[in-house]
């Protein structure tokens, strides 16, 4: 996939009206509408137990799945939290993620932060 055509988005505010009215809106509609080839959210922090546990974020996220999105999640935070093998089971892939975010980062390719 070509970098400039390819969107990550960090999401670790667990504001659920945040969560449902940005994240999952712009990352579905985002390949909907071809505004990206590609789209991957990565979910850290709160947001793992937000989304193993909120059933409309469950349900957004499922959308954005169907739609294409990409879902990928801190191994560290979801251990932590212990919602790593729930995670796992709404097909999300849950790794460490410190080394590929920095990657990201220094290769200069489209992140939100959110």
């Amino acid at each position: 996939m070509d970098k400039d055509n390819e969107l990550f988005i960090l999401w670790t505010n667990a504001d659920v009206l945040t969560s449902e009215k940005m994240v999952m809106m712009y990352a579905t509609n985002s390949l909907l509408k071809n505004w990206w080839g590609a789209v991957t959210v990565i979910i850290w922090g709160a947001t793992a137990k937000l989304a193993a546990e909120n059933a409309l974020i469950q349900d957004k996220l499922k959308i954005a799945q169907e739609a294409g999105v990409q879902f990928t999640a801190c191994k560290a935070c979801a251990d932590q939290l212990g919602v790593t093998e729930k995670l796992e089971g709404m097909g999300i892939e849950v790794k460490y993620w410190g080394q590929p975010l920095t990657e990201i980062l220094k290769e200069n390719k489209k992140l939100i932060t959110i």
